[in-house]
């Protein structure tokens, strides 16, 4: 396989896999807490079809991918109606968790299966073709599932981060601050993309995502070192 294409399918493949996850990962929390909004729209489904976005899901990821930039991406929100909860404010910060939480629970798996696999090389005997696809898949996987996990968790609207504040707010505040969501994609391209380029020690994702991505990342990769040798 071509490298620059190996590359991009070890990175897209787990990328769709844990955007799927953290999307449905909303609708069944947001059905268990009394909105069935997204049963009733066909989007608890497993099926990526149903909500991959062909920007943010598939074309973005694969150009950051091929210059080698971080990779970012999103896929179609699963609709979520909060007034439909029985609890509307407390319950939509548990839909919002739902998703990071998710990331995090499948970076384990992965960590887990990783480790599983790793059983079967070693340094005089690394893996090759089929199995070297694997490896690179699980450990993009677990970094990706990481990454999502707390870069959602900033507290910038539409991110989850800002449903979870919301709910921490008084009443009055909390509709100020959720008025911000409208202008969300804008807010999101200022912060993270241009205040960076104008003011580096103002980047966002390195200062508060990656810190606690690297160590927990650590733990996952630790984890599956032990599973490896648990053998």
């Amino acid at each position: 396989m071509n490298e620059t294409l190996f590359q991009a399918a070890t990175l897209i493949i787990p990328l769709v896999l844990a955007i799927v996850f953290h999307e449905v990962a909303h609708g069944w929390t947001a059905r268990a807490l009394g909105d069935p909004t997204a049963e009733e729209r066909g989007r608890l489904t497993l099926n990526p079809l149903k909500h991959v976005d062909p920007v943010g899901t598939v074309i973005l990821p694969g150009m950051l991918a091929l210059m080698k930039a971080p990779i970012l991406g999103w896929a179609k929100p699963v609709p979520v109606n909060m007034w439909r909860l029985r609890k509307p404010r407390s319950d939509m910060m548990l839909v919002a968790a739902a998703g990071p939480a998710s990331n995090l629970v499948l970076a384990a798996i992965g960590a887990v299966v990783l480790g599983l696999l790793a059983r079967n090389f070693s340094e005089a005997q690394p893996p090759e073709g089929l199995s070297a696809f694997l490896v690179a898949n699980l450990i993009n996987f677990l970094l990706i599932n990481t990454f999502l996990a707390f870069f959602n968790l900033l507290p910038i609207p539409p991110f989850d981060g800002s449903h979870i504040v919301e709910g921490l707010l008084p009443e009055r505040m909390a509709e100020a601050y959720a008025s911000m969501r409208r202008y969300g994609m804008a807010v999101v391209l200022v912060l993270i993309v241009v205040l960076p380029m104008l003011a580096p020690e103002a980047n966002l994702i390195a200062r508060f995502v990656l810190p606690p991505v690297e160590w927990m990342a650590g733990q996952y990769m630790a984890l599956a070192a032990f599973v490896a040798g648990a053998g």
